[in-house]
């Protein structure tokens, strides 16, 4: 059973941007949720500064990752949202542990999505951008040497100077968005923008969402709510430093197939 739950629709944000209502689908979609009209419902909305969207699974208590990977809480349509979303986006912003933990690979041109990027004014895929200030990567992996276009590693302005120029005669884009050994969120963000690449999506892992949250940088999160009960001590969609109050977000959209919950949450200033 495919469902759209009803949500309050909303008309625009606090920024003034179109934020919906969501229309691609009926309250009760028992059809095909094609590529196209997931699009339609993920659609970034009109504006013309940087949106950063999370995309995150969840198990019922608590769970980012089984085994340390995030694909034993997954399911198929979760990974169609998945690769949805990659393919509205400018960049893919992941952080290196995450990188090397779920042996990330260049992102694909993928012919779902060719008219709508074309149309868009984006390239034919989104460029994965990694976050590490060691710059601890192994640039001779195809993410570094054959992607479609060329991955940006972001870093601070303190990065071990052969490491930086491993990575740019690997091909890599180096970008510096931070002091010393440290990227700053907002940095990252404004440095993206700076380049064209505003529709930014963000798949974590767990301590690169904590740092974009606890700098007040975070637009929008995609979360799969994962019908399964994990235990153990793995990480939560987001760690590290915690803010002082609680960022108010506000439920746009939700999803339903065999238990799993597709979610869109988006900032609420309003509150």
């Amino acid at each position: 059973m495919r469902r759209l739950l009803p949500v309050t629709d909303l008309t625009t944000d606090e920024t003034g941007r179109t934020a919906g209502p969501d229309t691609s689908m009926t309250a009760a979609d028992d059809g095909e949720w094609s590529l196209d009209r997931l699009a339609d419902a993920y659609a970034y909305p009109e504006g013309d500064g940087p949106w950063l969207r999370a995309n995150m699974v969840s198990t019922l208590d608590g769970a980012a990752q089984h085994d340390g990977r995030s694909q034993g809480i997954s399911c198929p349509t979760d990974m169609r949202i998945f690769g949805t979303l990659r393919g509205l986006a400018d960049v893919v912003i992941v952080g290196a542990e995450t990188a090397r933990l779920e042996g990330y690979r260049p992102a694909r041109a993928r012919e779902a999505f060719a008219a709508r990027r074309a149309a868009a004014g984006q390239g034919l895929a989104p460029s994965i951008a990694v976050v590490s200030a060691s710059l601890d990567l192994d640039f001779s992996l195809p993410l570094f040497t054959s992607p479609l276009v060329p991955t940006l590693v972001l870093t601070g302005a303190g990065a071990p100077a052969d490491r930086v120029h491993e990575a740019e005669r690997a091909g890599a884009e180096v970008v510096v968005a931070g002091e010393g050994g440290v990227v700053a969120p907002e940095r990252a963000v404004r440095e993206l923008a700076a380049r064209g690449l505003t529709r930014l999506l963000t798949e974590g892992g767990p301590r690169l969402l904590g740092q974009f949250v606890a700098a007040d940088v975070l637009d929008e999160l995609c979360l799969t709510i994962s019908p399964m009960l994990s235990a153990g001590d793995a990480q939560r969609i987001a760690v590290g430093l915690s803010v002082g109050v609680p960022e108010r977000f506000s439920l746009t959209s939700m999803l339903e197939e065999d238990g799993f919950l597709f979610t869109r949450y988006r900032r609420d200033r309003s509150r």
